[in-house]
């Protein structure tokens, strides 16, 4: 009889996902901990051996950091679409908020609702920090102190209507948007820019921003996995 072993990818994400379930009724600072701990476990394991290959031809092509005007860069964006991952697995409705500090950093709020629009708006905080010369575009992002995160800035629109992020190996990427809803002649243009920088656009999934997404091609479904 064969033995069959769970991948050790797969494994301490499923040991992370119980951690955090355990979770669900602590301190709103405790849970904050342990979503930045899932960020940061899933980030390490993606980049490690959960991810599958990219098959894109410019996957090995370093990512290039877009500039861009701070003070015009903050305020309010809806996550229109990402690379699933656990810790944003199952959130609808979920956006970021960024409030440039006096000191030059940034106060980065998450909000979402996870497992559906009936649920209570979940809220994560954390401090971003801004790599000099750079021209605004590499963050860093404190999850819990001593550990940070690089989120790079790959491109905005000269109207600072959208934004593409992602991370240096392109393991994880977002589109963002000003507005909750984007037509579908602009999501493609920006997933074109995603492709060319190098990225494996199959891997996108659209997050609903509003009830009647749910179901749709291209969007995720709360509670069930791609």
């Amino acid at each position: 009889m064969t033995r069959h072993s769970t991948p050790p990818h797969r494994l301490a994400t499923e040991r992370v996902a119980v951690s955090l379930r355990t979770q669900r009724a602590a301190p709103q600072s405790t849970r904050r901990r342990w979503f930045a701990v899932a960020v940061l476990a899933c980030a390490a394991l993606t980049s490690c051996s959960g991810a599958p290959p990219n098959p894109n031809p410019l996957a090995n092509v370093p990512l290039k950091v877009a500039s861009v005007d701070l003070p015009r860069y903050m305020g309010r964006w809806y996550v229109i679409a990402n690379i699933p991952y656990f810790a944003e697995r199952d959130f609808v409705a979920s956006r970021a908020e960024w409030v440039l500090r006096e000191d030059g950093r940034i106060d980065d709020h998450f909000y979402g609702r996870k497992g559906g629009f009936d649920q209570p708006e979940s809220h994560y905080q954390f401090l971003d920090s801004v790599l000099p010369g750079t021209g605004g575009g590499h963050w860093r992002v404190r999850l819990f102190w001593p550990i940070y995160v690089s989120q790079l800035t790959l491109y905005v629109d000269p109207d600072y209507r959208y934004t593409l992020l992602g991370y240096p190996d392109k393991s994880l990427g977002w589109v963002f948007s000003r507005e909750p809803t984007m037509d579908d002649a602009t999501y493609r243009l920006l997933l074109t820019r995603l492709e060319a920088m190098g990225y494996d656009t199959s891997r996108f999934r659209r997050v609903p921003q509003m009830p009647e997404q749910l179901g749709q091609p291209g969007f995720v479904t709360p509670g069930r996995e791609d």
